[in-house]
């Protein structure tokens, strides 16, 4: 080859990288609402300098309108025409200084409004787009991502939910009271609790509720369930409750390393014939999205988060992993309390000695038949006063405590640390709750048990077991099938290793539930399993989850490089 061809040939290739390299991609993301009739979609670029652009869309429907475009505040100060002619709309932006853009970061926001429903399609068409650093054009490629939007759900009306779940709970109590007939047959094999559960799921399932457009399950969890810890715990035995002894702690630890060995094995499994699905490259990988989960499912959504930002797993691929939470823990969930109406059998298998639970309810019972009386509006008043005043400064605590140690403490602050559950809201919302509790049961107050102090208590769990039911969409189990094989394998690793444990150590099926719930479900559920069994044992839960809060992000470090070494090798 001539030298003059080398040196061209050279130089093609050097002009072709830097080409590649400097080709940049104009993305049309995901609508940010999928129930509304009014969304946005935004619009962004990966690493990128220029100064001006130009873009002509339409939409991929006429019913589809976009409305307004929102500049995104770092390239707010250039001058913005937003134009449309017929069907085309076109965008042009300059400013006198250039922009530079590192990663990937959104240009501006598309509003839009429609009275039709999509699912999965793609709502925007780039028909031109024109990047320039002062005369140069930019060579930029585009990508549009597919959206639901104005999907349908019934009833949005926060008032019209919360009595749908009402009166989901209302026929499950009325049909559960009846002697006779077909009901004393159904609750025989399916508990009561379940179908709280279950019910709000179907309602889901079928779009009459939603729990991505309702604030039921944020006011549950927030404001009833540590006003329920108080009133469970109101009466407690403290020394009773330690006196479970060493079980309890060994059936959560046992919880804990189902999750963090249930992870490798069943990418293990699931490799064996369909690599695909446990594969994924760089910041891809299906492994680092795994180790989200396994934050969630050891500790709660603060691991998790740290795990997402510890592991740098694709944002635009997260919304599969919480997916597979969401699908699978639910699914668990559901299966311990059917287990819940088999608890006398289960023991006897598990040959389990229910010696000190037994005692603890029987203490908390002999105590209520003691005090109790009719309660009066005072008595129930005063009840009230003592739970949500007892929340009020839960809350309070848990801002200053959250926020006094992520301003103080890097540790906390940084979402990649181990410790930074300590920076969340809800960790110590859910720890002050449990402590005024027990506090208040070294107190006079503990004699409202009496007027029905642990009756509104389970109330409120009830309540809240409704609303978790709701964000169970059962039609979304088919939707990912080989993530959800692989959450549903690692969940049977987990449920396995606590019966042989249980078994070897006969252990009740109660320190297997609640061990396991404090595990995957976390606060939010762990007292409901617990006091599923009596209300008394509601704390055990709490304080079990709250501990599973602490050793989370820890344990799912380990599993997560447990899950690289096996993925990757």
């Amino acid at each position: 080859m001539r030298p003059y061809f080398k040196f061209l040939l050279f130089f093609g290739l050097i002009i072709s990288s830097t080409a590649a390299i400097n080709a940049q991609t104009l993305i049309v993301d995901k609508a940010n609402d999928n129930y509304s009739e009014n969304f946005d979609v935004p619009v962004s670029v990966d690493s990128i300098k220029f100064n001006s652009f130009q873009i002509k869309l339409s939409t991929s429907d006429p019913s589809l309108v976009i409305d307004q475009v929102v500049l995104n505040k770092k390239i707010s100060k250039g001058t913005l025409k937003f134009s449309s002619t017929g069907s085309i709309y076109t965008i042009d932006y300059s400013n006198p200084d250039p922009i530079a853009i590192a990663k990937k970061e959104k240009l501006f926001d598309l509003k839009l409004n429609t009275t039709n429903r999509f699912s999965e399609k793609k709502l925007i068409v780039i028909n031109d787009s024109k990047f320039y650093n002062n005369a140069n054009v930019l060579s930029v490629s585009e990508t549009v991502k597919p959206s639901t939007v104005n999907q349908f759900v019934l009833f949005k009306n926060d008032a019209i939910v919360f009595g749908l779940l009402m009166l989901a709970l209302g026929f499950v109590f009325y049909t559960e009271s009846k002697k006779g007939g077909f009901w004393p047959k159904f609750y025989k094999y399916i508990p009561g609790l379940l179908m709280c559960y279950m019910i709000p799921a179907i309602f889901n399932s079928l779009g009459l509720i939603s729990a991505d457009v309702s604030e039921t399950y944020y006011i549950a969890s927030r404001y009833l369930l540590p006003a329920s810890l108080v009133l469970l715990t109101i009466s407690i035995d403290l020394k009773a409750v330690f006196n479970l002894g060493w079980k309890a702690l060994v059936m959560f630890f046992t919880g804990t390393i189902g999750i963090i060995i249930g992870g490798p094995i069943a990418i293990l499994i699931i490799s064996t014939f369909s690599p695909e699905t446990v594969g994924g490259a760089g910041f891809d990988a299906v492994w680092r999205g795994l180790a989200t989960l396994a934050g969630s499912w050891i500790g709660g959504g603060a691991n998790q988060a740290a795990m997402l930002e510890i592991y740098g797993f694709n944002q635009e691929l997260y919304g599969g992993m919480v997916l597979v939470d969401i699908v699978v823990a639910n699914i668990w969930m559901a299966v311990l309390l059917l287990g819940i109406g088999k608890r006398e059998k289960i023991d006897n298998w598990l040959k389990a000695d229910n010696t000190a639970i037994n005692e603890l309810q029987k203490k908390v019972q002999n105590f209520s038949e003691k005090i109790t009386r009719i309660p009066t509006l005072t008595d129930l008043l005063i009840i009230l006063t003592f739970a949500f005043v007892a929340v009020g400064i839960a809350h309070y605590g848990a801002d200053v405590i959250s926020t006094y140690l992520s301003n103080n403490f890097e540790a906390v602050s940084n979402p990649r640390s181990a410790l930074s559950s300590f920076g969340s809201q809800f960790f110590w919302l859910i720890s002050i709750a449990t402590l005024i509790g027990i506090l208040l049961s070294f107190t006079p107050a503990k004699n409202y048990e009496g007027a029905g102090a642990s009756k509104i208590g389970s109330i409120f769990i009830y309540i809240l077991v409704a609303t978790i039911g709701m964000k169970m969409d059962l039609g979304k189990i088919f939707e990912n099938p080989g993530l959800i094989l692989i959450g549903l394998v690692w969940m049977t690793i987990h449920a396995v290793l606590l019966i042989v444990i249980a078994k070897l150590i006969r252990a009740p099926y109660f320190f297997l539930a609640v061990g396991s719930q404090a595990n995957v479900g976390g606060a939010a559920s762990a007292p409901v399993v617990a006091a599923a069994f009596h209300p008394s044992l509601a704390t055990v839960g709490a304080l079990l989850a709250v501990f599973g809060y602490v050793v989370g992000t820890y344990g799912a470090l380990l599993c997560a490089e447990l899950m690289r070494i096996v993925a990757v090798g």
